[in-house]
């Protein structure tokens, strides 16, 4: 349900893609040293986003540093790591742990298990620091599980559950910038909820699988009442974010949300156009 919220890479100057790159690495360096291996497999461009958004909101910090790594192993890459690195890399870890827990409940994946097994202490661990964001999450993949159940097509309830997540994710500190962080995460969270469903509706239809968009699918403005809510999501959450006093690196934030966020969805519609055309 990740990979959403990355750079439109060739709207993007040269020096703010490397910037991008290097918090990147650094959160990946940060997931490496403080949760291993298993904690590296589960880096997300997501998180990055959010290390560079309350990077540039709370003026942190950062610290440059130069590493080798098994991708770039000949030459050092330069990376960028501060406080809210850390802090993106336990949320990182806890999303991944409470999602594969939840697979196995469900589904009975052994993959999920042994990855859980895996991330258990650690996620333990994290989950006494953050009590708040912890049980967000367990709340939260809770009540999705049941809309799946269920099969609800209510699409504000079940998209609701991620952009609750979502939005607990983005308040690192309960200041006076909770309120804008809140809203802004919960409608992006939203947006990676229904985003996730629409590019996965033809194989979930196809395999009998659960899409709370089957619904909406058999509607004859299926794709047109999509892309209204899809861009309702997103400009509620960018009219948050243009709030937030946010200045360092606010290029890079607003080819994200504003262009990079887009990525997936204009592939898609690519492929269909495609499709079309034979």
């Amino acid at each position: 349900m990740f990979g959403y919220v990355t750079i439109c890479e060739p709207e993007l100057k040269v020096k703010d893609l490397k910037k991008y790159k290097a918090y990147y690495c650094g959160l990946c360096r940060s997931l490496k040293e403080d949760y291993g291996f298993m904690g590296q497999m589960t880096l997300t461009y997501d998180m990055t986003f959010a290390v560079i958004l309350l990077s540039s909101l709370y003026e942190t910090e950062t610290e440059t540093q130069m590493h080798r790594c098994k991708v770039h192993p000949v030459k050092k890459q330069r990376m960028l790591r501060n406080e809210i690195t850390s802090y993106a890399a336990a949320m990182n870890v806890l999303l991944a742990y409470y999602h594969m827990k939840d697979d196995w409940e469900d589904d009975r994946k052994v993959s999920s298990l042994m990855t859980e097994s895996l991330l258990r202490r650690k996620a333990r661990k994290i989950a006494e620091t953050y009590p708040r964001q912890s049980q967000a999450i367990r709340r939260e993949l809770k009540e999705l599980a049941e809309c799946e159940k269920a099969g609800s097509t209510d699409i504000d309830r079940t998209a609701g559950c991620f952009g609750r997540l979502m939005e607990e994710l983005f308040v690192y500190r309960e200041d006076g910038w909770e309120r804008s962080l809140r809203k802004m995460g919960f409608f992006l969270g939203k947006y990676i909820y229904i985003m996730d469903a629409y590019e996965d509706l033809p194989e979930d239809i196809e395999k009998g699988r659960y899409n709370p968009l089957k619904k909406i699918y058999e509607k004859e403005d299926y794709e047109e009442r999509m892309r209204q809510i899809l861009c309702m999501m997103i400009a509620e959450s960018t009219a948050e974010f243009e709030r937030l006093p946010c200045l360092v690196d606010v290029d890079i934030l607003r080819n994200i949300l504003y262009d990079g966020i887009w990525n997936r969805y204009n592939k898609i519609q690519m492929k269909k156009s495609e499709e079309r055309k034979k």
